[in-house]
């Protein structure tokens, strides 16, 4: 995943400036930006280091850094006065040159979100920090002896004793029940600074503020819901009779710790091959770097200044990072040589080449990916890959008989993992809305409710827990889940216009995107390059030639 962050407006007068013929509002607009960013700046860079040293450390004293900075940041942009100032310009239709009209959208809505009570914003970035460093510093116990969280992957994806995969799965829920209490508050908080904006509640106002509109994704989401039900349903009834045979149990006694991730978000490698076994005996760190180099997008400077193997106090999931938006990117991770991992670094290198590969001509401020997701999906078209036949190949040397071998299997583990994905978004999407308009509610038995409509994971026997609380997603990225499955959407676009536009293939069934420097120029020329120039539809329209649509996920993976 990408590393979520607090939106920091960072801007320099750009060379372009000089000499261009602007209206008064537009050099009004322009000097801001200037003053505005030799305030900043300093701040955000000290901020994302703050930030890496606490995920890396799980020093508290890196979490207290990274908590004084955000609160800095936050209160520069609570001043009313310029909130005002932008509002204004913004209103009046006056700011026609693209570059900083889309610079003026950028600090609008860093202000908007941030026109609360200082001792309100003081309270969130305080309590939004004290569970991070709780999160972080957590580690599970199994009949008394601490894991990490790759120890309970392994246990998830390898044990049949249904005893200690049940002792697992609660050890990785530990931590949503220590700080649930926490989170709750932090939420109620949330909504109290959306009204004073005038929103209903903060899911309605973090929406707003990122460019999208809750009616569009209520409509994808519905859509999604009616088109995988059925196949999902399908899938996952031949995937309960193999888990069921495999403990020796019936179908009927399967709960959420017989499948093999946590929250049930990825596929279990359960079909005639188990994909890990192409990856025991490989170096995943190495492969990700040739690949990458292949195809011209050479990541071999991110990963000399990334934290990559697992140990106690640091953030025990991953994430990709721009510490300065000036090309120095990174990646925190625990590999191990397993699919999971293969993924998992693959995906971060994604969010990192986006940002390493910015345009340095552009203004600084438009140095980011046009939208979240967009980031998110460059991050799932390539992590694809490590469940893709032709490249596991290519990467691995396998013969031509090993690949025809996976294919047969690997086709059905990337359209069962796409598809649980759609329906395991349906649950947080779903259920982050209802927090936030309802946080006195019955959270507990709220979850289990969505789990049992869109999974149909049997919740436990007896009295239900606050495990939901263990993704940290709802204290580092509120209201963000969504964008993962609007990014699967757009990696799907993005691989139907290569394959038909780049490429010239009538059929995806070979396509590895091994060693093709066509796939670096046309992502750093198109995506990358540009990043936040364009509004994200117009981005993703100039770079597949039409608007988001979920149809190519659709005709990809689900007919």
């Amino acid at each position: 995943m990408s590393r979520p962050v607090t939106i920091i407006v960072i801007s320099v007068l750009p060379l372009f400036f000089v000499g261009c013929q602007y209206s008064q509002k537009e050099k009004l607009l322009a000097d801001f930006i200037k003053k505005h960013v030799e305030q900043i700046e300093p701040l955000e860079i000290q901020y994302e280091q703050a930030y890496w040293d606490g995920a890396a450390t799980g020093r508290k004293e890196a979490f207290e850094r990274q908590s004084e900075l955000k609160l800095k940041m936050g209160q520069i942009h609570q001043d009313a006065e310029e909130f005002a100032f932008l509002k204004s310009l913004k209103e009046s239709g006056q700011i026609k040159d693209p570059k900083l009209a889309r610079q003026l959208d950028k600090l609008y809505y860093a202000y908007l979100k941030s026109q609360i009570n200082p001792d309100l914003l003081k309270r969130i970035v305080e309590l939004d920090t004290n569970i991070q460093n709780t999160y972080n510093n957590y580690r599970g116990s199994i009949e008394g002896e601490k894991v990490v969280i790759s120890d309970i992957y392994t246990i998830m994806t390898t044990e049949k004793d249904c005893h200690k995969r049940e002792l697992a799965w609660r050890a990785s829920k530990e931590v949503g029940n220590v700080i649930v209490g926490d989170l709750i508050e932090l939420v109620k908080l949330r909504n109290e600074a959306a009204r004073d904006v005038g929103f209903e509640n903060y899911h309605t106002l973090s929406v707003t503020a990122s460019e999208q509109r809750l009616e569009e994704l209520d409509r994808i989401f519905d859509e999604l819901n009616e088109l995988t039900a059925e196949p999902f349903s399908q899938m996952k009834a031949e995937l309960d009779k193999l888990l069921a045979d495999s403990y020796g149990i019936d179908v009927n006694e399967l709960r959420p710790w017989h499948y093999h991730d946590p929250f049930f978000q990825r596929s279990p490698l359960v079909y005639e091959l188990d994909l890990d076994d192409y990856y025991a005996k490989a170096d995943v760190r190495t492969i990700a770097e040739r690949y990458y180099e292949g195809v011209d997008l050479p990541v071999d400077d991110i990963l000399a200044r990334s934290d990559l193997y697992d140990r106690e106090g640091k953030y025990p999931h991953a994430f990709g990072q721009s510490m300065d938006r000036r090309g120095n990117a990174r990646i925190l991770c625990n590999l191990q040589n397993t699919e999971r991992w293969m993924e998992t670094i693959l995906h971060e290198l994604g969010h990192a080449i986006y940002s390493k590969y910015h345009d340095t001509n552009e203004p600084y401020l438009l140095r980011e990916p046009a939208h979240s997701f967009t980031t998110e999906a460059v991050a799932m078209f390539f992590g694809r890959l490590s469940r893709n036949a032709g490249w596991m190949k290519e990467m691995l040397e396998l013969s031509e008989e090993e690949r025809d071998r996976i294919n047969k299997v690997s086709n059905k583990y990337l359209q069962f993992q796409q598809i649980l994905f759609a329906r395991w978004v349906l649950v947080m999407y779903n259920f982050e809305k209802q927090l936030y308009a309802n946080p006195g509610q019955d959270l507990n038995n709220l979850w289990w409710d969505l789990v049992e409509k869109y999974q149909f994971v049997q919740r436990p026997q007896g009295p239900v827990d606050a495990g939901w609380a263990s993704k940290l997603h709802f204290v580092t990225a509120p209201c963000y889940y969504h964008n993962y499955m609007l990014g699967e959407l757009l990696a799907s676009q993005w691989h139907y216009y290569l394959l038909n536009n780049i490429l010239a293939q009538e059929s995806d069934r070979t396509v590895s995107y091994v060693g093709d420097e066509r796939i670096g120029r046309y992502f750093r020329d198109n995506v990358f390059g540009p990043g936040a120039e364009y509004h994200w539809n117009e981005m993703i329209k100039r770079s597949t030639g039409e608007k988001l649509t979920p149809k190519y996920f659709v005709n990809q993976f689900v007919k």
